[in-house]
């Protein structure tokens, strides 16, 4: 059995990431070392205590949490829509109160330190949230993008929005830091945008499942029924998609690709524009930097992997 994933991940909890969270400590495949966070779904300070309160439920509160930037590199994003996640940012769940000590590193500070002590191409990042931590970790420390095996991305979209009619709401919340972050030539990038992770839904017969196996279950399932994001076949779980295709490779079809980001004051402000080649990879493993495009999903294959994996945790809270 290959050696589980060395596993950081840079987040905005958010009830899909929450799941992700979930699936990430439910998998012996990877090893989570660290979380990170910034500011998207909820305030920085909201997304610390999301994260701390989260891997106290499941059972992980040894993981260090550093909480990273509290805006955009350039601007501040202007909206009044509320937020589809609820007003805690967890559908309103509340959970225990934190027992572990928030890092007094800065998330950067943190990422670095991880890298400083890894092998090249040993560390995957899972980046769930906006990129201004990303973008700030590869400008203050280039000798360390060697160590990052892959950067998986959830964000972007070739098509619809969806806090624009053009814009992806991770890439629209800091579009200069993500186009700072596709540039980067060193990287290998995994992007898994709006177009396969709307079809990565979980629907009230799945969300039974999770609530009959176990209390963890109950909560997470609990936080996507308090999901605004729904559609006609359930709730979409984008950030979750994110570390089902670092569990396993073979749940989405990638296809090189480069990436640049609209980073104008106009309507098209967070667009992604995407162009492909024709080189297609199922499971990556490349090894090559550069940017690869989810294309497709095994939307069956999601699905099982995070109702075997994460309906199958059965840590309560204290």
């Amino acid at each position: 059995m290959a050696a589980p994933a060395r596993l950081i991940i840079d987040t905005d909890p958010g009830i899909d990431d929450a799941l992700a969270l979930a699936l990430a400590v439910a998998s012996p495949e990877v090893d989570l070392l660290a979380v990170t966070t910034v500011a998207g779904n909820a305030p920085v300070e909201d997304a610390t205590d999301n994260a701390l309160r989260l891997l106290r439920v499941l059972g992980r509160d040894d993981v260090p949490v550093a909480a990273g930037a509290n805006r955009a590199l350039v601007r501040i994003g202007m909206h009044n829509q509320p937020s589809p996640h609820g007003e805690n940012g967890l559908g309103g769940v509340e959970l225990p109160a934190p027992t572990s000590a928030l890092s007094e590193e800065h998330a950067v500070g943190l990422l670095a330190s991880v890298l400083r002590e890894a092998a090249p191409r040993s560390v995957t990042i899972a980046a769930i949230g906006p990129l201004t931590n990303i973008a700030l970790l590869v400008a203050m420390h280039p000798e360390l993008i060697d160590r990052i095996d892959k950067l998986v991305i959830m964000g972007g979209s070739t098509g619809r929005g969806n806090i624009t009619p053009v814009a992806e709401f991770n890439i629209w919340s800091d579009p200069e830091a993500a186009q700072r972050v596709f540039a980067c030539s060193h990287l290998e990038t995994w992007l898994l945008g709006l177009d396969v992770t709307r079809r990565s839904t979980l629907d009230e017969t799945a969300l039974a499942m999770l609530e009959a196996r176990s209390h963890t279950g109950s909560l997470l399932a609990t936080m996507i029924r308090g999901y605004g994001d729904i559609q006609a076949d359930g709730w979409p779980m984008h950030d979750a998609l994110v570390i089902a295709a670092i569990v396993d490779p073979a749940i989405v079809r990638l296809q090189t690709a480069t990436v640049e980001v609209e980073t104008g004051v106009g309507v098209g402000r967070g667009q992604t524009v995407c162009t492909l080649s024709g080189s297609f990879t199922t499971s990556g493993g490349s090894a090559t930097p550069g940017t690869r495009l989810a294309v497709d999903l095994d939307v069956d294959r999601f699905r099982a992997l995070v109702l075997t994996r994460v309906a199958g945790l059965a840590v309560a809270p204290a």
